[in-house]
């Protein structure tokens, strides 16, 4: 039997399909991004980023689209699906890596986990184990991620900081003798004048990213983008309104932090307390 054809003959992919509706439904009222802005309100290059698929935007700004078109919700609906589409994760990943490629600082927080740039190969193969996978496909995901360390360590390094959850450093290894040689390899990154760890003791409370991971990547134009992950999903903030709030949590976070030293005396104990291989 042929391949049934798309009624429409519209893009059948969430995220474009969306960004599709948007700009028929402007361009029908033969509107300008800054007309449509006058009317609904936010800034008009982002609604120029929408049609252009570089940002979904938020669910308020999709309501407020629905209201002034009157379309109902059919715009959220299909917001809806591009958000929760999986494929968009790996394309956004895709974006946010030639971001950082080309970063000259790094600003970062751990909710549980250490950065990539930040994990020897024991610690990225028992994550990613965990996340499910296996084999060759494993073994290529490692490799890629002990690459992505030359970033911090290459001549002109981006200047890198990270606050590390407590959390982050009472999750130890499977191997005891692998979690010695993580917590000795920070002790031995934190020496390198572009690198700065420092940890939020547990003690500290809650706080505006408690389960949220955030890398800030300022680039050689001095534009921020946020990269904002959970376990499942991430997202790439770039909004101007929504990176400086974002930006105001991380600083109240670096405000409850332990200063550089202390912090490398906080790693020094879990290190010496950590458990040896058990003698045979």
């Amino acid at each position: 039997m042929p391949q049934r054809r798309a009624i429409t003959g519209r893009s059948q992919e969430p995220r474009a399909r969306f960004a599709e509706e948007l700009r028929l439904l402007r361009e029908e009222r033969q509107l300008t991004f800054r007309a449509l802005a006058a009317q609904v309100g936010w800034d008009p290059t982002l609604f120029s980023k929408m049609e252009k698929g570089q940002s979904l935007g938020g669910p308020e700004t999709v309501v407020a689209l629905d209201t002034f078109y009157g379309t109902g919700d059919k715009l959220l609906t299909l917001w809806e699906l591009a958000k929760a589409d999986p494929t968009q994760f790996k394309e956004r990943y895709r974006e946010y890596m030639l971001l950082e490629a080309g970063a000259v600082s790094m600003w970062h927080y751990a909710a549980s986990n250490l950065p990539g740039v930040l994990q020897t190969p024991e610690y990225a193969a028992e994550l990613l184990e965990q996340g499910g996978l296996t084999g060759a496909a494993l073994e290529a995901q490692v490799a890629a991620r002990m690459g992505r360390r030359e970033l911090l360590l290459m001549d002109g390094a981006p200047q890198f900081r990270t606050i590390l959850s407590e959390t982050v450093l009472r999750s130890p290894l499977s191997a005891p003798e692998a979690w010695r040689t993580q917590l000795s390899h920070l002790l031995e990154v934190m020496k390198r004048p572009n690198v700065t760890i420092q940890v939020l003791p547990l003690a500290s409370g809650l706080h505006g990213l408690s389960n949220t991971d955030a890398m800030f990547l300022r680039g050689a134009d001095g534009r921020t983008v946020v990269w904002i992950e959970t376990g499942y999903s991430g997202e790439l903030a770039q909004e101007a309104t929504a990176v400086e709030a974002l930006q105001l949590r991380y600083d109240r976070v670096r405000d409850l932090a332990l200063s550089p030293d202390r912090s490398r005396e906080f790693i020094k104990r879990m290190l010496e307390e950590a458990p040896c291989e058990p003698s045979t």
